[in-house]
């Protein structure tokens, strides 16, 4: 990551309002912070592939990006936090604070409980790595889009880490999965399938992993997730997967 300047830029002082959202009826729009050249350019490109938001806007540098969240809110906010000038955290908190509805989306290299965790705390819907494809980008933003809260399966993968660690050493484990049809029946009204989707979901494959093991579309699949998420009253894979182990659903092996 090239973490120089790309050029000199004119401090601008701190907007005394707020800058309004975007009107009713538009179609969204995008912010996309990103210091180098290349994985901009090809986060742009991801970004209009999905054919979704009527701007496409970006920024190499956080104080050219705040500039930009004065000008106008966007919709979606795609932010690295690793910035010439700042970290992309403070960003995300600005447009977390602000009076719009802007869902902060980060996609970085930093894979690290530290990093999740103030992300999260900084008002991060997502969390994505950039091992991901244009495919990948894209389905996150349409995951975004429909109320979801999508995360890299590594990353979903270090959740269930952690949840397993902070499970007391005296407590009783997790209970057994049950069959579909029971766990209908105390697991917020979802349906088999959707059982089946959640359980993937915690062993963190991909949406686009889940369809084909599912011999589904990748759209049946989100479909499916916007209904869990509304049905257990989440916004993460994190909590999804939390909840499914409460209901039963999904067992962990407690680590030694």
């Amino acid at each position: 990551m090239n973490l120089g300047l790309s050029g000199a830029t004119t401090l601008r002082p701190p907007p005394i309002t707020l800058p309004a959202a975007p009107r009713d009826g538009d179609s969204p729009s995008v912010l996309i912070v990103e210091d180098d050249d290349a994985t901009r350019g090809h986060l742009e490109q991801a970004v209009r592939g999905t054919g979704l938001f009527r701007a496409v806007r970006s920024c190499a540098t956080l104080r050219d990006a705040q500039a930009a969240l004065a000008d106008e809110l966007p919709r979606l906010l795609l932010a690295d936090l690793d910035l010439p000038d700042g970290c992309g955290l403070d960003l995300i908190r600005e447009a977390a604070g602000s009076c719009g509805h802007t869902d902060a989306l980060v996609i970085t290299v930093f894979g690290d409980e530290r990093h999740v965790l103030d992300a999260v705390a900084a008002g991060a819907t997502g969390y994505l790595l950039k091992d991901g494809d244009a495919r990948a980008v894209g389905e996150a933003l349409s995951d975004v889009l429909d109320g979801g809260s999508p995360i890299s399966p590594s990353i979903a993968r270090h959740l269930l880490r952690r949840f397993r660690a902070s499970v007391p050493a005296g407590a009783p484990a997790a209970p057994r999965p049950v069959p579909p049809a029971v766990a209908c029946d105390a697991s917020a009204g979802l349906t088999p399938r959707e059982v089946q989707v959640l359980q993937l979901i915690a062993k963190g494959l991909s949406y686009t992993e889940i369809a084909m093991a599912l011999e589904m579309s990748a759209h049946t699949v989100t479909s499916h997730v916007k209904h869990i998420y509304r049905k257990l009253a989440v916004r993460s894979r994190g909590e999804a997967v939390f909840e499914a182990a409460q209901l039963g659903l999904v067992q962990f092996e407690r680590m030694s």
